[in-house]
């Protein structure tokens, strides 16, 4: 896929930078598909910090589960995890936000849902710094390599407190799921297609823009100095709120429909070559 002629930038309004924050998703975006960050990647970033930006991570992963990638990459700043739902400080390693989903409202979700469309295969991320993935009968996790997943009953998904949900549809695919749960429980949680076999029930309202804006706030910017990356439909918010948002080549329909510009994929270093455009080293 070719890339967009990128909107044109101006600097923000001080220092001269064209961005004081860049904000990356983490899957699919930042990540090979190898799960790796690459040294061109780990320069581009390094240049763009050296030259005054901040560098945030926004994913869809719950901390423990970025945990192991933030650890591998060097990663010690704030970060926006589990869909905007913890504020992490990943150099302390330490929540500094935590939302979870009122687990009566989540049951009513599943009912309404799988009263649609049959039953679900599903998953609970517990909430807290080390609370588990657990796994219902039936859901197979298709993102991320080696993530620890516990395998549960059906009863024990709910029995405490959880971030979110995962859910699954033997014979449905993600968007026609994600729509089909949009459409019936949307007015008790939010839906949003993170990923290959990755549709996720959250609190109402939540999003990687409201999870951003809180850490942005933290960090002393706005929107308005932000450039987002992002490959997913979750992304979405993210680029309604940042002043310019990148989709990757390999991105979701929904998102390329948005993005302000489209770069390489995640597998030929995408998020650098914008960053160097931006950030020219000395």
């Amino acid at each position: 896929m070719s890339t967009t002629s990128p909107s044109p930038v101006s600097p923000s309004d001080g220092g001269g930078l064209p961005f004081k924050l860049v904000a990356t998703d983490l899957d699919g975006t930042l990540l090979s598909s190898s799960e790796t960050v690459s040294a061109r990647t780990r320069a581009a970033l390094a240049t763009a910090t050296a030259a005054g930006a901040l560098h945030i991570i926004v994913t869809g992963r719950s901390a423990t589960w970025a945990r192991p990638v933030f650890d591998e990459i060097g990663y010690r700043g704030i970060a926006v995890c589990g869909q905007g739902a913890q504020v992490y400080d990943a150099g302390a390693h330490k929540l500094l936000t935590s939302l979870t989903l009122d687990r009566r409202v989540a049951a009513l979700a599943i009912e309404k849902i799988e009263a649609e469309v049959g039953t679900l295969a599903i998953a609970a991320n517990q909430d807290g710094l080390e609370g588990d993935v657990l796994a219902g009968p039936g859901y197979r996790l298709q993102i991320g390599s080696e993530l620890p997943v516990v395998q549960v009953a059906a009863n024990e998904l709910l029995a405490a407190p959880i971030s979110k949900l995962y859910i699954q549809h033997r014979e449905l695919g993600d968007d026609a799921l994600a729509e089909a749960a949009r459409t019936v429980a949307g007015d008790l949680v939010g839906v949003v297609m993170a990923g290959a076999g990755v549709v996720e029930l959250l609190p109402l309202g939540l999003s990687k823009a409201t999870g951003l804006a809180v850490a942005a706030r933290r960090l002393g910017v706005t929107a308005a100095d932000t450039i987002a990356f992002g490959d997913m439909p979750n992304d979405v918010p993210m680029f309604g709120w940042a002043r310019h948002g990148v989709a990757m080549a390999n991105a979701h329909r929904e998102l390329l429909a948005v993005a302000d510009e489209v770069t390489l994929s995640n597998d030929e270093d995408g998020v650098a070559a914008v960053l160097e455009r931006l950030f020219p080293a000395l």
